[in-house]
Parts: structure tokens; sequence; C-alpha cells
């Protein structure tokens, strides 16, 4: 494991490494577009979250336990929200980009403006349903 990273979360420790060159490059081209919502394909996105865990280790008696397989990971993550954390915090370590704050701003000005633009498809789709005319 390279320059390996104590982090608790959860209130459980885990050890977070750096990705190797290749291996790095296959998991952040695929992370992202296998985990768009209508265009990714879960297979993928659980394939290269399979891989990304295989960089995330607990420590026991025994030394450091990578998480190399699904049964490691549902052994020693004990939620889906625990593991979404986990990849989370692995994109972050893994890419400067995500550090920079730029991707974190862009977020947050998302956040901010998406509950507006939800409740104005909200209102202009109730005010169609709501028409007295034969609806469509």
């Amino acid at each position: 494991m390279i320059d390996e990273l104590d982090k608790e979360i959860d209130g459980k420790t885990f050890v977070l490494s750096k990705f190797p060159a290749v291996a790095g490059r296959e998991i952040i081209a695929k992370y992202p577009v296998s985990n768009m919502p209508k265009v990714g394909d879960y297979g993928v996105s659980e394939e290269t979250m399979l891989k990304l865990m295989k960089y995330v280790a607990v420590r026991t008696e025994g030394g450091l336990l990578q998480l190399s397989t699904k049964d490691l990971v549902n052994n020693h993550v004990p939620s889906w929200e625990t593991l979404a954390k986990i990849e989370w915090e692995m994109m972050q370590y893994n890419c400067s980009f995500f550090q920079n704050g730029k991707v974190s701003t862009f977020l947050e000005g998302i956040s901010q403006k998406l509950p507006v633009l939800i409740t104005q498809i909200l209102t202009d789709s109730l005010g169609r349903l709501s028409a007295k005319d034969k609806q469509p």
C-alpha cells in the first residue's frame, strides 16, 4: 500500500492508500461515469468500487488486511453509507483536484441552486396538472 493514511469513518478506523498509477487511471476513468444515474452501469460501478476498496485496509492483530473482496468489504464495513463515505474519502485522497476546493465550491453552488430549480419545476408541473381543461 502506498502512502497509508488512517482515517476514522463512522467510528471505525480504515487505512486509505494511494492508487498505483495504472490502477488509479482505470478507477478514476470508470468511477464517475459508472455512478451517474440512468447512464451508469451498476455492474461496472460495483467492479470499480471493489477495485478501489483493494487500496483500503483495516488493522488486525496480524497486520493490515486489505478489503480486496466483496466478502471482506461486507465483513468490515458496517453499512452502505459507511462504504459511500470510504469511497468519497478515497477519491479525495487520490485526486488532487478534490483537495484544492474547486470541486467543493462548485458542488456547494449547485446545492444552493438545486432547491430553487426543483421548486420551480414542481410548481410548473402542479399548475399544469391542476388545470381544469382536459389533462394530457
